[in-house]
């Protein structure tokens, strides 16, 4: 089978399709013959070392596809079954992939083969972010770092459908339509003006109940300056690089803020969360809490183009890779 790896760490470049092996599946494994792939940005961080992984490996987390064959101790599913995954074990962009069965979940008939795979990573980790990191209620202020993104696009608009006030960010005058049709109701271009300045503009200085912060270093300080007394600061990424030193006192102690550095792994370590939580995510889309706009897709082929359209945040919303 055709599968993208890496032998080092660096610039997409080092992206290579290989044929390797199709190994078989252990006792509690299945072989997924993936339909359509998830791109997301921790894959930029696998491929770079920010977050090392062993190598030679595979790369990617997220994939949608049917069950081929079962470990003789597979209990949850059955060969045909049509499945979607968004975790360790790595490798994704390939053809086919074994994985364990207690990291599967099923999915709906009425959700696509192509939805399902670039909505479960990025769903999943905005329903821990909106219902358990910080529980978005009617009318809570929220502020939304990178709101024309793929995950800033269903985020916002879940939010939206909660009743909470969502101030979104950008970076580009173009984004700035995509956040507002995507559940934003003030968007700001943080690359005209001061983010804070305006926040205070709209709705009065410490005023944010919640910040959700996927960009990192360039938003951390501002994110801080506009959270209310008691607000909560989410650091759930870092787009724009790694936030590694916090000054306590100034940071957290001034306004008695709470922080914190949730994952996907924390939130679905337990099976009946990650069940529950795509569930969640399911019957959101089903119910059109929020809607998927796939706005690319790519060929194995093509990986590296991909990979440089993510990182240069030329892509307008999800995407995928179709094996």
């Amino acid at each position: 089978m055709k599968s993208v790896q890496i032998d080092k760490f660096g610039g997409p470049e080092v992206l290579k399709i290989k044929d390797i092996e199709v190994k078989k599946p252990g006792p509690k494994e299945v072989l997924i013959k993936n339909k359509s792939i998830g791109l997301n940005f921790i894959d930029i961080y696998h491929r770079t070392g920010l977050y090392p992984i062993p190598l030679p490996s595979g790369i990617g987390l997220e994939a949608c596809g049917v069950i081929e064959e079962i470990g003789n101790e597979v209990s949850l599913f059955k060969i045909g079954d049509r499945v979607t995954h968004a975790s360790m074990p790595i490798g994704s962009y390939s053809e086919k992939q074994i994985m364990p069965e207690e990291k599967l979940v099923s999915v709906p008939d009425a959700v696509s083969d192509e939805v399902a795979s670039c909505i479960t990573l990025k769903g999943i980790t905005a329903e821990y972010l909106l219902f358990r990191t910080y529980k978005v209620k009617k009318d809570d202020n929220v502020l939304y770092h990178a709101a024309a993104g793929a995950l800033g696009q269903i985020f916002c608009q879940w939010a939206n459908s909660l009743g909470a006030n969502v101030i979104g960010t950008v970076g580009s005058k173009e984004k700035e339509e995509i956040a507002r049709k995507n559940g934003c109701h003030h968007v700001i271009n943080y690359t005209e003006t001061n983010f804070v300045d305006e926040i205070e503009k709209i709705i009065g200085k410490n005023s944010v109940d919640v910040v959700y912060d996927g960009v990192g270093l360039k938003t951390f300080k501002g994110s801080i300056e506009s959270l209310k007394i008691r607000g909560m600061m989410v650091a759930f990424g870092n787009a724009s690089g790694y936030v590694d030193t916090i000054d306590v006192k100034k940071d957290i102690n001034a306004k008695g803020l709470f922080f914190t550095r949730p994952s996907i792994a924390h939130y679905t370590i337990q099976r009946e969360e990650l069940v529950e939580s795509a569930k969640k995510v399911f019957d959101a889309i089903l119910s059109k809490k929020f809607t998927v706009n796939i706005s690319k897709k790519y060929s194995l082929e093509n990986i590296v183009e991909a990979h440089k359209d993510l990182e240069a945040r030329k892509l307008i919303g999800p995407a995928v890779i179709i094996p």
